[in-house]
């Protein structure tokens, strides 16, 4: 009993672990890249009623301890998916949906092919298997694109956080959301963005998206900067079982921009999964 208490004691520091509600299923929430628990504040509420609501800081990210982020672990988001592991396994009980934005949709990805059986789930918003278009496929960015974003975040982060994260937000008739991202990017250690962006944009997971067999919500916006209507129409087609809602919104954040349609589209999904799904 004392090795799992010293256990949660040490992944609650690592990752500022906060759990609320109750029910017969976990709902675990994972913010993107720059961002931290906080930008579920809108939506993860809603489920408290129902579920079990588990939110943390991604390694490196929000109030985790950043002393314990190592380049060579995190250097693909397998590292990251082993520390979602670590968590649903000391912190979740009953059956596990789990609720990524953007990167860490992939992050979901990769967790949900190592240890199937523990998730009953996966909610992705914003999701994108891989940025650089290739062939048929469209990701949004050519590699020049990307390298050039990589270029200028490595010579001028806070500089490009400050024009980037805006677009990022979109939500033109919210600008309080752009300076709210802004600043979440600006609070991020500078050399670890650096090295997450690099992880985060330069990965390409579209060879492990049809191997995963767990009910996806595939959660878009109708005009996303960074994942084009293009890839969750990809992932529609490539996911065995999924559903594919389009949000009416402008931007890459609608569970901040647009959240009770958000929250609406992952009710409707959840009324899919069973008998824990259903309102109470």
């Amino acid at each position: 009993m004392a090795e799992r208490s010293d256990l949660s004691s040490t992944l609650q520091r690592r990752h500022n672990i906060r759990i609320r509600g109750d029910g017969p299923a976990t709902m675990v929430f994972v913010h993107g890249f720059g961002c931290d628990q906080n930008m579920w504040r809108l939506v993860a509420p809603a489920f408290e009623s129902r579920f079990r609501t588990v939110l943390l800081d991604l390694a490196g990210s929000g109030q985790s301890d950043l002393s314990v982020y190592d380049r060579q672990k995190y250097g693909t988001l397998h590292g990251h998916a082993d520390d979602m592991l670590e968590v649903i396994a000391e912190f979740a009980t009953g059956p596990v949906i789990y609720v990524g934005h953007s990167v860490s949709t992939m992050i979901g990805l990769l967790a949900g092919l190592k240890a199937p059986s523990r998730f009953a789930a996966q909610i992705m918003i914003g999701p994108s298997p891989c940025y650089i278009n290739d062939g048929d496929y469209v990701g949004g960015f050519t590699r020049q694109d990307i390298e050039s974003l990589l270029e200028t975040l490595e010579s001028n982060y806070l500089g490009w956080s400050s024009n980037m994260a805006p677009a990022i937000m979109g939500a033109p008739k919210q600008p309080e959301l752009g300076v709210e991202l802004t600043n979440s990017f600006c609070r991020t250690d500078p050399e670890i963005a650096k090295h997450f962006a690099r992880v985060t944009f330069l990965s390409d997971h579209r060879a492990e998206v049809p191997r995963l067999q767990t009910p996806t919500l595939v959660l878009q916006c109708s005009d996303d900067l960074i994942a084009p209507l293009s890839v969750g129409e990809y992932l529609h087609r490539t996911l065995p079982r999924n559903m594919l809602r389009i949000i009416d919104n402008v931007g890459h954040c609608p569970h901040l921009s647009e959240p009770s349609a958000s929250t609406a589209a992952i009710n409707d999904f959840l009324l899919t999964l069973g008998d824990w799904g259903h309102a109470s």
